[in-house]
């Protein structure tokens, strides 16, 4: 079984309140189909219980989400939360600020903090929402992380989010390569009365082709699959038509 596909776990939040939920949920993701999790929205487990659960399900922990409170503050707990899992990525899952100075601040607050995982396995990066195309002075929020955070820090680029911002997935995730490992799946469908929604991958209209080439380009190592709101579908089945999807365009 190929781990290039992965599941966010975020996508399962409801199912993941207390160990034993966290255990039979992994175990449901095991037996999806799926090689791989990022850990994002679980309830309190000891890391050393949750290795073990990952551990007997044969489950790659491919990345995580952790707060910017614990980055900042417990940097060495942090790396060694992720030994236990024998993970390499992790990321804030989310920013906001109001004027270019306020982003170019924290970019190089945020720089700072990822140089205290500078020494470890463990990189550190930033997934976005539609909020960081805001423009300020003609400048994306988002560009100006690209632009001003260190090398350090790598993008996790969320694909609905971008289309929601008026963006392009495919341009976005160019614009990051060499510095985008993980990237987050999830599609845009729209609904009769001109909403849109959250779909499986390949179930909306984004451009699968096309950004199925770009990260390609790119050097993305894990296709993460997430959709924040199933819109009255059982989640595992969502996480299933998307898995099953992203077979069908190649993905293995």
């Amino acid at each position: 079984m190929s781990t290039s596909i992965a599941c966010q776990l975020y996508t399962l939040r409801e199912f993941l309140k207390t160990p034993a939920d966290i255990a039979a949920t992994l175990a449901r993701v095991k037996r999806a189909g799926f090689g791989a999790v990022q850990l994002s929205a679980l309830g309190p487990i000891d890391p050393k219980e949750l290795a073990g659960i990952l551990n007997g399900e044969g489950l790659t922990c491919c990345a995580t989400h952790v707060g910017l409170e614990r980055l900042r503050d417990q940097p060495q707990q942090v790396i060694d939360e992720h030994a236990l899992w024998n993970c390499q990525y992790t990321a804030l899952g989310h920013f906001k600020a109001a004027s270019a100075a306020e982003w170019k601040k924290f970019a190089a607050d945020f720089s700072a903090i990822a140089g205290k995982y500078a020494s470890s396995p463990l990189r550190l990066g930033y997934h976005n929402h539609n909020h960081e195309l805001v423009k300020f002075d003609g400048k994306t929020a988002l560009q100006i992380m690209l632009d001003d955070c260190s090398n350090d820090v790598w993008m996790e680029i969320d694909t609905y989010w971008i289309q929601a911002g008026g963006g392009d997935p495919c341009d976005w995730i160019r614009r990051c390569a060499g510095r985008i490992p993980c990237v987050h799946f999830k599609d845009m469908a729209v609904t009769n009365d001109r909403q849109q929604l959250m779909a499986e991958v390949g179930e909306g209209n984004l451009n699968w082709p096309g950004i199925l080439a770009a990260c390609r380009e790119a050097g993305v190592k894990w296709y993460i699959i997430e959709q924040d709101n199933c819109n009255g579908r059982d989640p595992f089945e969502s996480i299933a038509i998307s898995l099953r999807n992203l077979k069908g365009m190649g993905l293995t």
